[in-house]
This record gives structure tokens, C-alpha cells and sequence, in this order.
């Protein structure tokens, strides 16, 4: 959580009008690291004191985006104003880059053109690789050596050294500011992407298991998450739309029960202490729901605790979901199929 004493004075937010920065930037200000659903609100709410923004949003670009600091322009309020949670039903908006995979950053292992083959065969064998890139220095690729390209020597009744060995045509490279997915159908042909950072340096190695696993890391949450919403809405719209739904968003709502955000859920069930048409409105749609056997208290505990976690997702919180948060989305996803 963002203490006062890192906050920035309104005069050094000031100062940042029309200035360029990047997202790590902007969170070192605030002693910060990451985005999520703590740090982007606390974030977004200093700057729109001081009447400023990014463009694009610093809540949604990409990391290595650069973003300019802008004067706030709100956009004007809708029939539903007033929750800052993510509507549900949307994902954020970002394209995914090549950079946004782990291992594009994380180092990568090759020869110099001086060594022998042996000294690359042994590498491969002792890492399991499939292919290693010959570079000397940071990015002076020669070429890289594969299994296959071995073998071609003995099949063509050469002796194979690490000189007549490497491929150096059509070798899949890609930059770390890249679109992943223009750069797919070559990691399908190929099965790897030598990855290089803006200055040139090769920083890092795809392979299509780094994305198989980063798929699952990012994909696994949204699906969850979808299922979660998709449920809700079969479980308690048939029965809440109208009247119960009014209560919750005024008067003059349609009553639409999809039109409700995520929190509202909450409030449906809950109520608020505070508001004595929100409370007596909220027994009367649980006993609605006639689920003898659900205690009220727990369910809204953890639809309470599924909220928290669905905004850490859309507000890219650098930080994967741990398995703890996993197995409470399965959880409550398998507690709304046993209600349907």
C-alpha cells in the first residue's frame, strides 16, 4: 500500500506535464513497482488531483511504452457512473509483446564462434536445448547450431564442426518491443524466436513451451473469472433482475440486471449497513435465492474475495495469481455450478 510519505507533492506532479515517461517510471515515483489493484487507483486519483493524465493509460499500455503526460480530459459520465471497478464482461485492452514473455528477458545461453562443437553439443545435452545461437559479444549473431543441422553433416558425409554446422539463413528473430503474435506462425515453424532489445543486444530465447506456459499463466485467471461472472448472472439474474436491482442503482435504472458491476453484486446480497433500504432489500433478495443449504455470511465473504482478485487481473498486476488465488476462483466457479 502507497504511504503518504512516498507520494509525490503536488508540485512534483506538476512538473511532469508534457513530459515523456515509461510505467516503471511512473510507479518509482511512488515508491512503487508494480501495477495492481492497489497501486493503479491510488495512482490514477493523485494525478486527477492535479488534473493530469497519461496517454495512452499508464492503467493499460505496455511497460516499455512511452507515455506522455497529459491534462485530464474525463469523459462524460454514464448511466452507471460512479464504481471504479472494471465493468464485467470486458477485458483490458493491451497488445501482447514480445517482451511480455519472461524468458525474452531473462538471458540467453550461446557459444562464440571460437569454441568447438563439442562445447555446444555439451551445452545443448546439459540444458536440453534444442538449438544454441553462436554470438560473439552481445549481438554479433554468426548462426545457431541444431540437432538437425548437425546430423546434415554426417548425412552428407562431411565431418561436422561448429563453422559448417550452424544455420545462418532464415533464422526467426524478433525484438523485444514486437507484437508476439505477428511473430507466431515463425514460432511455430521454427519452435524458438532469438529475441534482441532495442539496442540490438540479444537479451533472451521464445520457445513455444515459454508460451504454452505463459498462456496458461494469463489465460487461466480470464477463463475463471468469465465462468465466475457468466454463473453469477444465471444464478441471481433470473430471480434479482428489477426491483432488487433498482435499490442497488437508483430509481430510474432499468432494472437490467447485466448492467450491474461486479462490487454491485455485493451490495445486492449484502447490503450496506449504512443505507436501511440497501439492507432490508438485501435480506429479501437472499431469501429469494432459497439456498438453505449456502451460508449468506461466507458466500459474500467470498464473492468479496473473488472481486479483489478479479481487479488485480484487469488492472495487470505484474505479479502472477498464486495458487492459493487460483483454487479460490475453482472453488467458488464449482460452489456457482452446484447453484445453477
Amino acid at each position: 500500500m502507497m504511504s503518504g510519505a512516498q507520494r509525490p507533492s503536488r508540485r512534483q506532479l506538476l512538473a511532469l506535464k508534457g513530459q515523456t515517461l515509461r510505467v516503471s517510471e511512473l510507479l518509482a515515483l511512488f515508491g512503487e513497482r508494480v501495477r495492481n489493484y492497489q497501486t493503479v487507483p491510488l495512482i490514477q486519483e493523485a494525478l486527477q488531483e492535479v488534473g493530469l493524465d497519461t496517454h495512452p493509460s499508464f492503467t493499460t499500455c505496455g511497460l516499455m511504452t512511452d507515455m506522455l503526460v497529459v491534462a485530464y480530459n474525463p469523459a462524460p459520465l454514464a448511466d452507471d457512473a460512479g464504481d471504479d471497478e472494471v465493468p464485467t464482461g470486458t477485458l483490458p485492452q493491451q497488445s501482447f509483446k514480445i517482451g511480455d514473455i519472461p524468458s525474452a528477458r531473462e538471458g540467453i545461453v550461446a557459444v562464440k564462434s571460437t569454441a568447438l562443437l563439442s562445447n555446444a553439443t555439451h551445452t545443448m545435452r546439459q540444458k536440453n536445448y534444442s538449438q544454441l545461437p553462436v554470438i560473439d559479444g552481445l549481438a554479433d549473431l554468426k548462426g545457431v547450431i541444431t540437432w538437425s543441422s548437425i546430423t546434415a553433416r554426417y548425412e552428407k558425409g562431411e565431418t561436422p564442426t561448429l563453422a559448417n554446422s550452424m544455420v545462418k539463413d532464415s533464422i526467426p528473430l524478433a525484438e523485444v518491443h514486437q507484437e508476439l503474435f505477428t511473430h507466431l506462425p515463425e514460432l511455430r515453424q521454427y519452435g524458438y524466436l532469438l529475441v534482441r532489445e532495442n539496442s540490438g543486444n540479444f537479451v533472451g530465447i521464445i520457445t513455444a513451451a515459454d508460451i504454452t506456459t505463459r498462456f496458461h499463466t494469463l489465460a487461466l485467471p480470464f477463463f475463471l473469472v468469465g465462468e465466475i461472472e457468466f454463473r453469477l448472472r444465471v444464478c441471481l439474474g433470473p430471480k434479482l433482475t428489477g426491483d432488487p436491482v433498482r435499490v442497488v442503482k437508483g430509481p430510474s435504472h432499468s432494472g437490467d440486471f447485466s448492467k450491474l458491476m461486479f462490487g454491485e453484486y455485493i451490495k445486492l446480497l449484502d447490503g450496506d449497513q449504512s443505507n436501511e433500504n440497501l439492507r432490508l432489500s438485501a435480506n429479501d433478495n437472499w431469501k429469494a435465492l432459497g439456498w438453505g443449504g449456502v451460508d449468506r455470511a461466507q458466500f459474500v465473504s467470498q464473492l468479496n474475495r473473488v472481486r479483489v482478485i478479479r481487479n488485480q487481473i484487469a488492472h495487470f498486476d505484474e505479479k502472477p495469481l498464486d495458487m492459493l488465488q487460483i483454487d479460490e476462483l475453482r472453488e467458488f466457479s464449482g460452489l456457482l455450478k452446484q447453484l445453477l
